[in-house]
Parts: C-alpha cells; sequence; structure tokens
C-alpha cells in the first residue's frame, strides 16, 4: 500500500477541525524542546501502548524532521492494519519554518 503524503498546511487545517493523531518519531530530546501541539512521542518504546490506544481508522500523521523516515514509521503502522495513515511532507523543519507560532515546548 502507497504511503500517502501531507503538506503541513493540510495537516493544521485537519488539527483545527479535530480528531487527528500526530506521530512525533524525532529523538525525545527533540521532541521536548519543540513539537506540534497535541502530539504524541512515538518510539520503539511507546509504539506497543501507541497501537493499542488507536483506533484503526483514526488518522495519524507521522512526523519526523525533514519527511523521511516519517514513511518507514507510517509504512509500519499501515502493515499493523492502521487505515489512515500519512507521512507529513517537510517534517517537523517545516512545520516549524511554516508557523513558528505552532511549536509547543
Amino acid at each position: 500500500m502507497a504511503i500517502k503524503h501531507i503538506s503541513v498546511a493540510d495537516v493544521r487545517s485537519q488539527l483545527e477541525q479535530g480528531h487527528l493523531v500526530i506521530a512525533d518519531i524525532r529523538d525525545p530530546n527533540s521532541f521536548a524542546q519543540g513539537h506540534i501541539p497535541g502530539s504524541v512521542h512515538l518510539s520503539n518504546a511507546s509504539i506497543g501502548q501507541f497501537m493499542q490506544e488507536q483506533e484503526f481508522e483514526t488518522p495519524i500523521v507521522v512526523v519526523c524532521y525533514h519527511g523521511i523516515s516519517s514513511q518507514g514509521a507510517a509504512n509500519y503502522l499501515l502493515e499493523q492494519g492502521f487505515e489512515n495513515v500519512s507521512s507529513m511532507d517537510g517534517g517537523f523543519t517545516q512545520w516549524a519554518t511554516q508557523c513558528p507560532d505552532c511549536v509547543e515546548s
């Protein structure tokens, strides 16, 4: 199954509309320094619990630094049965550039 890609603008729009889970796969220090408001830090240690807490139909957007590593993580979630998983193009770097006021620490 092909990984869906989503732009920063579309993520912002969907976040404003409601139910969207942002899974940030960057290292813990980078996540602590700044992340998309409401995002969940996803790591090898937390992925099991994350998958138990989410519905398979819930829209999930995977975020990394630049939009590359998130594609592999999105693919993994799709393989686990999640139906609506996207990789955010440009990653958190582009998010912070386009919306510096939309960064939470």
